[in-house]
């Protein structure tokens, strides 16, 4: 009898605790390595009719966030109360009072477009540009806003598709940078007041529900456990200083289970005050790497696990929850995996005429690229130099027909701002330390320098280098001290006024919306820490200072550029 009850022990132990390998097939193991001309844009390598319903269910989780043990949500009807308050409800004299200022809108639209979500696109939209709706139908919510059914009713939090879809001149993205977003100065927003209020005053200033007041109080309970910091600039991501901080209020065993003395005197990190952001990461070039995050820094485990993991500890979640849902909910995961590695980069021609691209001038840039930057970031095959090239119409002939990328993504120290990179030092033990990385079979180890990523769809991809800190790509190929120190990183609502189709980029100096100059958070200064946009040059630049291209050479590689 005793030793059938220890084998169901250990076989439900088993069951419950066995690590991904057990689900998870692909090759995410630090020996990796893809073919030239590969890459695994079908990760699981599925039949067509499998990866289309994969893919389309994936996007949907990207959208509407799956992690239902999430540990913060906003009552979602007593937020709208509270938004549409007057000045003179109790809890929004409170909250301006807790803040210091006042809330910058006063109504849930208002709430969206401050923290940066982008419009599903509409009906008769193809291609990328076409969205799934979760619900067969265009949703009332934007992008990225999640409204969870939940026992103790709907709660509001935010999906991947915040910060990983881009507005690009009247087009949502699914896969692009959000280049205006503000999640992160959300939550540290909700760090700030929500703490501060009694969930009895939660319940009577918004007309919430028992049970939203309990939802409330879970909220404020694990946003003790969360540590936030503000990003520099508006459209950089702070989450690595999140995690960071928010594991040093929890204890140090397997789960980083919550302590609460902690939570008050958290143990010093110095991503408290070192400016380690950076910018998320498109997502089309995942299907060419095998390794993941800026700096190449999680050298095993599947990114989507990272992601989920890095976004529940700044929301204060409990790690045996997480563990829990993740082992419960492998095809979620899975799915969401397929449609990431499956996104695709938005071509120059979706946006301009064939005609803007000057084809004699595009194959001399062939040559510099080949000579100064494949290299480090890979070789591209172009369809003007096919056989048939001469059939082709003027749409397909600038397209690239292969990438081939490095067999194992390489990590190189070109000289930029090293910050992003060395904040990893700071939490990398500990994150490789919890069971539940243990688990996902993640391995974190610290980098010196970052990974020269693919370039496709580079021109939809300004402004540069990790950390946004370059506008363009003519400040790319120029001399350190001629960048530009100051830019405006406005919206891209206006293909002529709001682009540089020139150089590729936001406008700069005297080109610059006049509205723009207005949005404070959107002013970006390349002198604070974290920002500066130094290095990239040795391609360009000779020891001596020298020019290494003409300026006829570099036009001919902004408009190669322009193609891939």
């Amino acid at each position: 009898m005793h030793k059938v009850l220890f084998s169901l022990v250990l076989m439900i132990s088993t069951t419950v605790f066995a690590n991904t390998s057990s689900w998870d097939k692909a090759d995410w193991s630090r020996n990796a390595t893809l073919a030239t001309g590969e890459h695994r844009e079908n990760i699981y390598k599925l039949g067509s009719e499998e990866f289309k319903k994969k893919q389309r269910n994936g996007f949907i989780h990207a959208l509407q966030y799956p992690v239902t043990v999430t540990g913060l949500l906003v009552p979602f009807e007593p937020l709208k109360n509270f938004l549409e308050a007057s000045e003179t409800n109790p809890l929004r004299r409170l909250i301006q009072r807790v803040a210091k200022k006042k809330i910058g809108f006063n109504d849930i639209q208002g709430m969206y477009d401050w923290v940066g979500l982008n419009p599903y696109n509409d009906e008769n939209a193809v291609g990328i540009y076409k969205i799934p709706y979760p619900n067969g139908v265009k949703p009332e919510v934007p992008m990225g806003a999640t409204i969870m059914n939940t026992a103790k009713g709907k709660g509001l939090t935010f999906s991947c598709a915040t910060c990983h879809t881009g507005r690009l001149f009247g087009k949502s993205i699914m896969g692009l940078t959000n280049k205006r977003v503000r999640a992160n100065r959300f939550f540290h927003m909700a760090k700030k007041t929500i703490p501060f209020v009694p969930s009895k005053l939660f319940k009577a200033s918004t007309r919430a529900t028992e049970d939203e007041r309990l939802q409330f109080r879970r909220t404020k309970y694990n946003l003790n456990s969360v540590g936030v910091t503000d990003p520099q600039v508006l459209g950089l991501d702070t989450s690595l200083p999140q995690v960071a901080l928010s594991l040093s209020r929890r204890n140090l065993d397997e789960y980083a289970t919550k302590n609460k003395f902690l939570e008050k005197f958290p143990r010093r990190n110095p991503l408290h005050k070192f400016v380690a952001d950076s910018k998320p990461a498109v997502w089309w070039n995942l299907k060419y790497k095998t390794r993941w995050l800026s700096d190449g820094s999680i050298v095993e485990g599947n990114p989507i696990l990272t992601n989920f993991l890095w976004n529940e500890l700044g929301r204060g979640t409990d790690l045996k929850e997480l563990e829990k849902w993740m082992a419960d909910n492998t095809e979620t995961i899975k799915e969401l995996t397929v449609a990431a590695f499956s996104t695709k980069a938005p071509r120059w021609t979706d946006f301009f005429a064939a005609s803007t691209i000057d084809l004699p001038a595009a194959k001399r840039g062939e040559d510099v690229f080949k000579n100064r930057c494949s290299k480090c970031h890979g070789d591209y095959e172009k369809a003007w130099n096919l056989p048939n090239a001469s059939e082709l119409s003027d749409i397909k002939i600038l397209e690239t027909t292969i990438v081939k990328y490095h067999k194992k993504t390489p990590v190189k120290d070109v000289g930029t701002d090293p910050n992003r990179y060395q904040g990893m030092k700071y939490f990398a033990k500990r994150l490789n330390d919890l069971k539940i990385s243990k688990w996902m079979n993640t391995v974190v180890v610290p980098q010196k320098g970052y990974v020269p990523p693919p370039l496709v769809g580079i021109w939809a991809r300004y402004p540069y280098l990790h950390n946004n800190s370059i506008p363009n790509l003519c400040a790319l190929l120029s001399k350190v001290s001629e960048r530009p120190k100051t830019f405006f990183q406005g919206p891209a609502n206006d293909i002529e006024r709001d682009f540089s189709s020139e150089c590729v980029g936001y406008p700069v100096g005297d080109d610059i919306p006049k509205e723009w100059l207005a949005d404070t958070d959107a002013f970006f200064d390349t002198r604070k820490p974290g920002l500066r946009n130094i290095g990239h040059t040795k391609a360009f630049i000779d020891s001596n200072g020298n020019e290494l291209l003409t300026p006829a050479q570099k036009r001919d590689l902004i408009v190669f550029l322009k193609t891939l």
